[in-house]
């Protein structure tokens, strides 16, 4: 390697440092700046849908957000050219929410309020994970996740339950209150239902008969041994898996760590704290 290529390298990896890494002194400052930023492209974003601000500063907040934009794309670029391969960040979900934060100002010039999209900047708020050092509580998120997965089966017969005994009182409420009370066909009758069963209470539609007043009182109970259900279902799940997780203490890559060193290589992140190489792909992951 000439002396050429091993500049080029040298600042490459400490632009990886710099954008990748929240336990250097730098990323930890990039990342908290890039955080305060994103904050303030949401709030800009809030303050464009308010017609009368947007009306009066107008001029201000395009300003504010070219500049908030261009920052954007140019973050994007510097993560692109750090990385030994590109497409490992391009096609990972940071990297596609990035881009499409990124994007929505540039459409604006070809298609009208594409400019609204930018309010998916709010998803890139999720890196406070790295920057605040709660990666830890991602063990807690991913066990909640296969609780819920396991108990799907459940929830889906669950909810094919309600569903049938929405479409039943939908249709014997049609039958005793009629069109005069609001119920003019079956469709609106179940929306009813479903407003009633979940609580919500709209109050645009309500029963006028003693009978019809009788069972919608028990479906406003129902709702609330319903509404219990899932939960319930889920709870026992997520039991299990916090039993599960405390009997079998392994050292695999699933542990949760604070390390937030990223590979250059393969983009791949969760190292052990004491890692050395890259569990994914092998190379050093303190490479020069």
């Amino acid at each position: 390697m000439n002396e050429k290529q091993q500049k080029s390298a040298a600042w490459k990896h400490k632009l990886h440092e710099i954008i990748y890494e929240a336990d250097t002194p730098m990323g930890k400052w990039f990342d908290i700046l890039l955080f305060i930023i994103i904050i303030l492209s949401i709030i800009l974003v809030m303050l464009e849908s308010i017609k009368s601000f947007d009306a009066k500063y107008h001029t201000y907040l395009l300003t504010a957000e070219w500049i908030i934009t261009i920052f954007f794309s140019i973050e994007y670029i510097a993560r692109i050219i750090s990385i030994k391969k590109p497409h490992k960040y391009i096609f990972s979900f940071y990297g596609i929410v990035d881009f499409l934060s990124t994007i929505p100002l540039y459409l604006s010039f070809f298609l009208a309020g594409s400019q609204v999209l930018l309010a998916v900047r709010a998803l890139r708020l999720l890196r406070v994970f790295r920057i605040l050092k709660l990666v830890r509580f991602m063990g807690e998120a991913s066990q909640l996740k296969e609780a819920i997965k396991s108990s799907r089966a459940k929830i889906a017969v669950f909810i094919y339950t309600v569903l049938i005994l929405s479409v039943i009182m939908g249709t014997v409420m049609y039958l005793i209150e009629g069109a005069e009370a609001g119920f003019t066909s079956i469709p609106r009758s179940i929306y009813w239902t479903i407003v009633t069963l979940t609580t919500v209470g709209y109050g645009d539609i309500a029963p006028v008969t003693d009978v019809g007043q009788i069972i919608a009182a028990i479906i406003m109970i129902l709702g609330y041994g319903i509404i219990a259900v899932p939960t319930g279902i889920v709870t026992v799940e997520f039991a299990k898996q916090g039993a599960k997780n405390t009997g079998e203490k392994t050292n695999s890559i699933q542990e949760i760590h604070t390390n937030t060193q990223v590979c250059r290589h393969c983009n791949a992140d969760r190292h052990k704290d004491d890692a050395i190489f890259c569990y994914n792909c092998g190379n050093l992951l303190n490479e020069q």
